[in-house]
């Protein structure tokens, strides 16, 4: 343990959150998997705390891994990881799971282990990664629509269109993601312009196509739409027990809580685990907890900032953008629809809700930040003397990815 914490390297401080956050969310995770012990196992809420820790340690793992990768090599690796993305959002939508007729092909089983693993997750750290490169690859050269057209949105719109029809949510943060990235990494706007108008005329398309031909295809568009309608109409509705049990654990919770393990609503609240533990966690911590853990988050955009900020790299600067305020976005839209200032999304709370697939990517984006964050990373673009520069040199035949990066 002594030698892994000494090999540790970024930003102490990224480090100390995480560390945080993980720690924070057993207490909420065992308390609120008390429903799903009782309904799908024989009461023993032991062992999902055993599984959330498995899950924990697998992520650290990780990301103790990932930050040990000198971070240009993610160029290389994210031009790579396009192609097969792409196939497994194929494979996962093939499966044509449904609930209650609507599409619900999210995850796939991993062979031998059984492991399920919700394939879009990792496609967004992916296509945020590639998008960066792209844009570093372009920053100091003028460069037309059409020249950008399939190198940069072909790939984007390959993966929304293959997330879009099991998971808007994921689809509509990965796409505004994507366009804050390349407004910040220089993009001319009037082209941004173009991409947001065909969007919108695209998921316009789907819907209508959707509507017209319900049996076509498997799609979620009327759990969309109701959900959105149900955030706008003041009538109560089968559809809004969710929510309002969210708001009751909320209003019980006060501003000290109930204490650890008292939530009542737990063994009410669907999802209580994942979708909606920030409810819980004001219930059982009141507003002092739910303060706290949105301080944390807040605290890690911090230090993202002052990692991009100090990266010599244009593309470790987009790097630490594009796969790390994703982390924050998500916890602000879990948290505003626990309060109901946002339509419910399905959106986990990172680093905290259970589940495996969200836990091991956001350790891996997080990974590559500490990556960018790390003194050899931020000193990479330095004048090297010469001995280093033999010294690279023999690294770079020595390693074909090296080459491979440093070529792109």
């Amino acid at each position: 343990m002594t030698k892994v914490l000494k090999n540790i390297k970024g930003d102490k401080v990224i480090w100390a959150i995480v560390a945080l956050l993980a720690l924070f969310s057993f207490l909420p995770v065992y308390s609120a998997s008390s429903n799903l012990a009782y309904l799908y196992g024989d009461g023993n809420t032991f062992v999902f705390l055993v599984k959330h820790f498995a899950h924990l340690l697998l992520g650290f793992g990780i990301m103790y891994w990932v930050h040990k990768i000198p971070f240009h090599y993610f160029k290389g690796l994210s031009i790579i990881m396009i192609p097969v993305v792409i196939v497994l959002l194929l494979f996962t939508m093939a499966q044509n799971n449904t609930i209650g007729g609507a599409n619900a092909s999210r995850w796939i089983r991993l062979p031998f282990v059984g492991v399920t693993f919700q394939t879009s997750t990792l496609a967004a750290v992916v296509l945020m990664a590639y998008v960066a490169r792209y844009l570093s690859k372009i920053r100091d050269k003028k460069i037309s629509f059409k020249e950008s057209l399939l190198p940069l949105w072909l790939p984007v719109f390959i993966v929304l269109m293959l997330i879009l029809p099991a998971n808007f949510s994921t689809a509509a943060i990965i796409f505004s993601m994507v366009v804050m990235l390349v407004f910040l990494g220089g993009y001319p706007i009037r082209y941004i312009a173009v991409i947001l108008g065909s969007g919108l005329l695209v998921l316009t398309f789907f819907i209508l196509t959707a509507k017209a031909f319900p049996d076509a295809f498997p799609n979620r568009v009327d759990t969309w739409v109701s959900r959105a309608e149900n955030f706008f109409n003041d009538k109560d509705t089968p559809e809004d027990y969710q929510i309002e049990r969210a708001k009751i654990a909320i209003a019980r919770g006060g501003v000290i809580g109930k204490g650890p393990g008292k939530s009542v609503q737990r063994n009410f609240l669907p999802q209580s685990s994942s979708d909606f533990i920030y409810a819980i966690i004001i219930e059982e911590w009141g507003l002092v907890g739910g303060v706290f853990l949105m301080f944390l988050y807040l605290m890690l955009l911090f230090r993202l900032v002052i990692v991009a900020h100090k990266s010599s790299d244009i593309f470790g600067k987009l790097l630490v953008v594009g796969v790390g305020l994703p982390i924050v976005f998500q916890a602000l839209i879990n948290m505003a629809v626990a309060v109901e200032l946002f339509p419910v999304t399905g959106q986990t709370l990172p680093l905290v809700s259970s589940g495996g697939t969200s836990i091991w990517m956001t350790c891996m984006a997080i990974g590559m930040v500490l990556s960018v964050s790390s003194k050899r990373s931020i000193d990479i673009q330095e004048e090297p003397d010469s001995k280093n520069s033999k010294n690279e040199e023999l690294i770079n035949e020595e390693n074909p990815l090296e080459v491979l990066s440093e070529a792109i």
